[in-house]
């Protein structure tokens, strides 16, 4: 059958939230969820917040023009008008683009005869300053998003169980296509797998760590090549009693994570990538990428996601253990006492 991945190979995260019914929350934090909007309706937003705002300004303007009687003297030069020029709702319109955006071609100007288009000029210029910050702020920072950024971040397709000093290790490879390297990369792992407690709570997608090196620091990483991830498989992780047969059957996911400031702009990103339990590759080891040129170190992408078969036992890490154990026993009781005869 199908599995189904909690998070995607690019990345993406398969969950979808419903039925929210405190949706007056998304509205307290107006800017971030303008941020997440998608393209389209973001352009959306961004220009009904300019047309509506200028047609609300022209309304005004026109509004104060019609009760002054301005438009009943249009021909007539002894009139002081509120706004010379102003002859219908066309111009006020363009008369309000003029104000909130200062553009001031000086056709339509403003006179000292009209107290109540003074108030409306000033609240329209800090309206327009304000649109501004927020609607460019929003478009800069949507712009300026590392997301993009972490496209760049590659996993291997597959991961690999494979012994690494006589362990058995869980690895994958991570690399960094640009030049411009990430700041104080780090690596996660997670398992994703359902579980039932002891009191018979059944855990849908239950998380559990996977060390990559926390403990020794090695999940700090300086992504200037491809580096290759490794979990010893031990007794406090997932994989204890998973033997080969087991995992190309078992229902897990591990799901990898890199992150990191991007070294151009000081901004974090993020990337991600999955591995179900029917694509790791048993027996399997990375083959190296890094060369010695002239010079310098040579690294292509060309076998990144490639492996090769390497002998490897099919029991579990547990199995392993136990069978190590009784090697050791048996060698330890072979040897002949020093004691002894006389």
């Amino acid at each position: 059958r199908k599995r189904q991945r909690y998070v995607e190979k690019d990345g993406k995260c398969n969950v979808r939230g419903g039925n929210v019914r405190e949706t007056y929350r998304y509205l307290t934090d107006i800017f971030t969820t303008l941020v997440d909007l998608k393209w389209r309706f973001s352009l959306l937003v961004f220009i009904l917040a300019y047309a509506v705002t200028w047609l609300w300004g022209g309304l005004i303007w026109w509004f104060i023009a019609y009760c002054r009687g301005d438009l009943d003297h249009l021909e007539d030069h002894a009139w002081t008008p509120c706004v010379n020029n102003l002859n219908g709702f066309v111009s006020a319109f363009l008369f309000s683009i003029e104000t909130e955006t200062t553009i001031g071609y000086g056709h339509r100007v403003i006179t000292d005869k009209c107290p109540e288009g003074i108030v409306l000029l000033l609240l329209q210029a800090i309206l327009g300053s304000m649109v501004n910050a927020f609607m460019v702020g929003c478009m800069f920072v949507k712009i300026s998003q590392p997301n993009k950024r972490a496209e760049t971040l590659v996993f291997s397709s597959h991961a690999v169980v494979s012994l690494r000093d006589d362990r058995l290790c869980l690895m994958f490879r991570v690399g960094d296509l640009r030049d411009s390297h990430i700041v104080e990369a780090s690596i996660r792992a997670k398992l994703i797998k359902s579980k039932q407690t002891q009191e018979g709570e059944f855990i849908p997608l239950d998380q559990t760590d996977l060390s990559v090196g926390f403990e020794t620091g090695d999940d700090r990483l300086f992504l200037v090549s491809p580096l290759i991830i490794s979990h010893e498989i031990d007794e406090r992780g997932g994989f204890w009693d998973v033997s080969r047969h087991q995992l190309e059957k078992d229902d897990f996911e591990i799901v990898g994570g890199g992150e990191g400031m991007v070294e151009a702009t000081g901004m974090t990103c993020q990337a991600r990538s999955s591995y179900l339990a029917g694509g790791g590759l048993w027996g399997h080891r990375f083959t190296p990428l890094l060369s010695l040129e002239e010079g310098f170190y040579g690294g292509g992408y060309g076998g990144f996601h490639q492996t090769v078969p390497v002998p490897t036992p099919a029991c579990s890490a547990r199995g392993g253990a136990a069978a190590a154990a009784r090697r050791d026993a048996h060698l330890y009781w072979s040897i002949p006492s020093r004691g002894g005869q006389p």
